[in-house]
């Protein structure tokens, strides 16, 4: 079984979680997530089973959409509502205005620092191991991207203390950092309180099942239908057609033509056989493929 599955995660469960519950409704053990999301978080989440796992590489850089609410006044340690109030501070008044102009001050390319609770490395431990144990660490600033930014207040909410946003942003982008620094920046702080992924990559709302319908359709024996091809992942690349000998040569990790990329400049691309399988991704440099990575050629979604 192979293919990409996008599932609309639920709350109050982790990635590893959701992962562990898609390999007994599929029945496939081959299964890896590109890209988490956190516990509290809802939305996107792309799986790759079976073969698809040796895609996930281009799926975690992907950029990525979210929306949900900032609770203003209130810092936590987590950065998000699962975590432990740690500072209470009032909310200062704010106007539209205000909302305009800190959304242009978080929008393009900003140094940004990991939340205390996030899987980055310190010393060869993850941070939140070191932080659940009391011991934080001081993280270094990432440069990360936020191609849209739009903030609302709240409706239904007392005006200022809850603020709406959804946000377009590069791959390792923190929202709860982002939250964080919108608090500090208004000097009240603040952390997230909802959080949707609308859109990871390609893959949007649209193309996702709910965990109940997985399950379902496993009980069924229908979950595989539920799975894209592979190369939806890949379908803003330049693709390449080989008849039967040449896609042969390739498979053997032999350099060919491609002469229907010969207007196409360097790039990675994916290749498709005479019967239009995809079965490899490799790199063209103008004049001839080399393979990357081989994939059987009568590999399909199921």
């Amino acid at each position: 079984m192979n293919g990409l599955l996008v599932l609309d995660k639920p709350s109050g469960m982790s990635s590893h979680d959701v992962v562990a519950r898609a390999r007994r409704a599929l029945r496939e053990k081959r299964i890896g997530h590109a890209g988490t999301l956190d516990p509290l978080a809802t939305g996107v989440l792309v799986l790759c089973v079976g073969h698809a796992t040796r895609l996930s590489e281009y799926l975690l850089g992907e950029d990525k959409a979210y929306e949900g609410l900032i609770k203003l006044g209130e810092r936590t340690d987590t950065d998000d509502a699962e975590g432990q109030v740690i500072d209470v501070r009032p909310v200062p008044a704010l106007t539209p205005q205000d909302l305009r102009a800190l959304e242009a001050r978080f929008t393009g390319e900003i140094a940004q620092v990991p939340p205390q609770f996030s899987a980055i490395q310190k010393d060869g431990q993850r941070a939140y191991a070191l932080a659940r144990r009391g011991q934080p660490v001081a993280l270094e600033p990432r440069r990360v991207r936020i191609d849209v930014l739009r903030l609302a207040f709240a409706e239904g909410a007392p005006p200022g203390a809850w603020l709406a946003f959804s946000v377009r942003c590069s791959a390792g982008t923190y929202i709860r950092a982002l939250a964080r620094d919108i608090g500090e920046a208004l000097g009240c702080g603040a952390h997230v309180a909802s959080l949707r992924r609308t859109q990871a990559g390609v893959f949007s709302l649209a193309d996702a099942v709910t965990l109940p319908a997985l399950e379902e359709a496993g009980r069924n024996g229908q979950a595989a239908r539920l799975l894209l091809p592979m190369d939806r992942a890949l379908a803003d690349w330049p693709a390449a057609t080989l008849d039967e000998s040449t896609a042969r040569r390739l498979k053997q990790g032999q350099r060919v033509a491609s002469p229907s990329l010969l207007s196409q400049p360097a790039a990675t691309v994916r290749v498709y056989d005479a019967r239009g399988n995809f079965f490899a991704i490799a790199s063209w440099d103008g004049a001839m493929l080399k393979p990357i990575k081989i994939l059987d050629a009568t590999l399909s979604v199921v």
